[in-house]
């Protein structure tokens, strides 16, 4: 079973400023779009990481990428289905759902959904408001809680984990559909008194209300627990390390899965070679992007956490490189 654990990294720097300026398009050129999440979240930081790199060398290739912020995991798989994004980042449980017509696809399998590689882990993170007095996450029966917003992987699994908990939506006084970038403000404002989300870490997302309001990270352990990441092959347990965040001094005990890029067997296999290439032939300033990419390992990327066949263009950079047979 896939095991890891989030490093202890600094926070710094806003996703923005991943995005290279480009110069006017030529008739020739090409252009891709990564879908990825809220612009707090480390989907957004990833697409402009990629697309950093890849528009480094459009002259020669000539592709340029751009980046969209979206609703996240299920909104870009299901936008790449449809012909209107070329990529998107997904969680690995969504991507697997997607691939196999299941849980939020059943009777709707992509069959063309294709990986190109894992990045970063997402340990499922709940935080709860420092009011609250809350100890674990049972505790939030009754309370207000943010579930995710439709379409989102957060959502999707937020679901997954309440019916092994045999939990409806209705146990919460209020379940609220916020979006990630908005989640924080509401359980500082008391609009909300607890929040799950997938993000890989460390995150501006939950150092803003942990250093604001002094929100606290709750673990998700136990029974339930147990059983998806015993049941599914794209879970594992993870751990946020304390003193991260503020006041969050002891470490976390959770669990989650892996961010993964995925694209559709439609985009042709120049495109993905490129992409892939710009990666990993600039992997030390990749990983410099963001600190949640610090200890990642091209090794891994290219095997762990792909729940879709990989693209033809990534598989022949892969081959090139000895990474795969």
């Amino acid at each position: 079973m896939l095991q890891f654990r989030v490093g202890r990294l600094a926070l710094y720097g806003a996703a923005a400023v991943f995005i290279a300026a480009t110069s006017p398009a030529t008739a020739q050129q090409k252009f891709v779009t990564i879908g990825t999440g809220g612009v707090t979240g480390v989907y957004y930081a990833v697409g402009g990481a990629i697309c950093r790199l890849l528009n480094k060398d459009r002259a020669k290739h000539g592709i340029r990428c751009s980046v969209e912020s979206t609703g996240g995991s299920a909104f870009n798989i299901n936008t790449i289905q449809g012909g209107e994004l070329d990529f998107g980042m997904a969680q690995s449980d969504v991507a697997f759902n997607a691939v196999k017509g299941e849980g939020q696809y059943k009777g709707k399998a992509f069959g063309d959904l294709r990986s190109v590689y894992s990045v970063h882990p997402e340990p499922f993170t709940v935080l709860a408001r420092k009011e609250a007095n809350i100890a674990k996450f049972e505790d939030f029966k009754g309370k207000r809680f943010n579930v995710g917003n439709p379409g989102s992987g957060t959502r999707a699994s937020m679901e997954q984990l309440l019916a092994a908990m045999g939990w409806k939506l209705s146990d919460f006084s209020l379940a609220s559909e916020l979006r990630a970038d908005e989640h924080g403000p509401a359980l500082c404002d008391n609009k909300i008194d607890g929040f799950f989300y997938a993000v890989g870490h460390p995150s501006a997302n939950i150092q803003d209300p942990t250093t604001t309001c002094g929100a606290q990270i709750v673990s998700l352990t136990g029974p339930a627990v147990e059983k998806l990441v015993s049941q599914y092959p794209y879970y594992a347990k993870a751990s946020i390390p304390g003193g991260m965040y503020a006041s969050n001094p002891k470490p976390t005990e959770t669990y989650g899965v892996l961010a993964t890029l995925v694209t559709s067997a439609k985009v042709p296999e120049a495109s993905v070679y490129e992409l892939v290439k710009a990666t990993f032939e600039n992997f030390d300033e990749f990983k410099k992007l963001h600190p949640a990419f610090t200890n990642l390992d091209p090794a891994k990327m290219v095997k762990d956490g792909l729940s879709a066949p990989l693209h033809p263009g990534a598989e022949k950079y892969y081959k090139e490189k000895g990474w795969l047979k």
